[in-house]
């Protein structure tokens, strides 16, 4: 068959574009990829999900930029799947889908108070920082003296330090708009992240960890009791041995400031303060009406025979006053219809990437293996998949036919996704908002300003000029 293999890729973050990538890249077999997105724009978590004072992470984009260049590529937006076209339509009109549409849901705390009003996941406010439509009105409630965070992951420290770094330096980044502006008016003065196993167990890189006192203008304050000696500490990777190393910098630099944070202090100089706590899980949020203190239990650690280390409760409680609290204890995956999925683990099964129980469908990224890794873990999962689904091709199984739609599945100039969607978003609309983005930051010298409504990001796309009324 000389027709090309077509491939609807749906996602277009890092795992869709390393997987179409990984397509084009490969020459055993003529290949056509479309990615679809949801939203207007590309990129996933690169635009919406990396912290905007952390553009040398964001300058991944230009990989991404290379591959949307191949003439076999098309990048269709503003499509969701389940809503303007079904999984059943793209798998009848494409020889094999692939789904690389991450984890869009929150791990929950399941413990009391935890929806009480200043009580907010990290995905919302993540997304309202960085511009993203979903999450532009989900703006965090910052008229108090005091944020707690709740988490020992990248994202914590994330949260943690766009909230105590100082508006000069956030202005010269992409952060969105309004949260620049709320950011500015912010009355916080401590931030306190929590997590509930020890120091050496949590995932924070060490570039994150050191980066905090340039970033935000402040020492951090650590217990030096909470980073002496760890148990089998000799035996720990190297990785986690030079955050401890940064840790115990830390609680060296502030040792009369690393006392119990329960009693909320005010920071010299009017600088906001960051404090990094471990060994406690949160056990309560309470507040009449809102937020106002966590009740945290004490936690001792356990290792099995496995070398698993666990925290156990050891009844000792503690009350850390509160006025916002944030959750950052992970993300999840979401079900797709028609699909099978892992509650537990928040997954599509699959075996190396193709989808359990169904045929032409496969997955990578973040609904393959779970929320874990860094960016570049994203292109490894990718390849992987796509050698799974070359190989199906290779051995018969994924056999290609004759499609409905014909040679192109989509149709002459995308003729039945209009028709789906005639709001559609291509390659040269992203362009578009991609350059007026920039356009509007270079004054400022801002690397863009982000268009922050569906609205505006495709007027723009489309060249359109919305009539007010009213």
């Amino acid at each position: 068959m000389n027709a090309p293999l077509t491939v609807a890729v749906i996602g277009s973050g890092p795992a869709g574009f390393y997987t179409a990538g990984a397509l084009l890249e490969q020459s055993g077999v003529p290949v056509r990829v479309d990615l679809y997105e949801r939203l207007a724009t590309p990129w996933g978590l690169v635009r919406a999900g990396v912290a905007p004072d952390h553009p040398k992470i964001k300058a991944v984009s230009s990989v991404y930029a290379a591959t949307a260049a191949d003439e076999r590529f098309r990048f269709f937006g503003n499509v969701e799947v389940g809503r303007h076209v079904s999984r059943e339509e793209l798998v009848e009109r494409y020889d094999a889908v692939v789904y690389t549409v991450g984890a869009q849901g929150e791990r929950r705390l399941g413990i009391p108070g935890e929806d009480l009003p200043g009580s907010v996941p990290a995905v919302d406010v993540v997304g309202w920082y960085n511009g993203h439509p979903d999450f532009a009105d989900r703006a965090p409630d910052l008229s108090g003296r005091r944020a707690v965070v709740i988490g020992a992951g990248n994202v914590a420290l994330d949260v943690a330090r766009i909230l105590c770094s100082p508006v000069e330096r956030l202005a010269a980044t992409d952060i969105a708009d309004h949260a620049l502006d709320a950011l500015r008016a912010s009355a916080i003065e401590q931030v306190v992240v929590v997590g509930r196993r020890g120091p050496a167990q949590a995932a924070f890189t060490t570039a994150e960890l050191r980066e905090l006192p340039e970033f935000t203008g402040a020492a951090v304050d650590v217990d030096p009791a909470e980073v002496a000696e760890q148990p089998g500490e000799e035996k720990l990777s190297r990785l986690i041995r030079r955050n401890l190393a940064v840790l115990r910098d830390y609680a060296a630099a502030l040792p009369s400031q690393a006392s119990e944070v329960s009693q909320a202090s005010q920071p010299a100089g009017g600088t906001r303060r960051m404090a990094l706590r471990f060994l406690r899980s949160p056990v309560e949020i309470r507040g009449e009406g809102r937020v106002a203190e966590v009740v945290f239990a004490r936690n001792r650690l356990e290792v099995d025979a496995e070398g698993w280390v666990s925290a156990v409760d050891t009844g000792e409680r503690e009350v850390f006053p509160a006025d916002l609290v944030v959750r950052a204890v992970g993300y999840k995956g979401l079900p797709l219809v028609g699909l099978p999925f892992d509650d537990r683990r928040g997954i599509i099964p699959n075996d190396a990437g193709r989808v359990a129980g169904t045929e032409r469908e496969y997955v990578a990224g973040w609904i393959k293996r779970g929320p874990t890794g860094i960016i570049g873990t994203n292109r490894k999962c990718a390849v992987e998949t796509v050698a799974t689904l070359l190989a199906d091709v290779a051995d018969g199984r994924l056999a290609r036919r004759p499609r409905a739609g014909g040679v192109d599945p989509v149709g002459e100039d995308a003729s039945w996704l209009r028709e789906h969607q005639p709001d559609l978003v291509t390659e040269a609309g992203w362009r578009l908002i991609d350059a007026a983005e920039r356009a509007s930051g270079e004054p400022a010298g801002r690397p863009r300003v982000k268009l922050t409504t569906l609205d505006a990001l495709v007027d723009t796309a489309l060249s359109r000029t919305r009539t007010l009324t009213g």
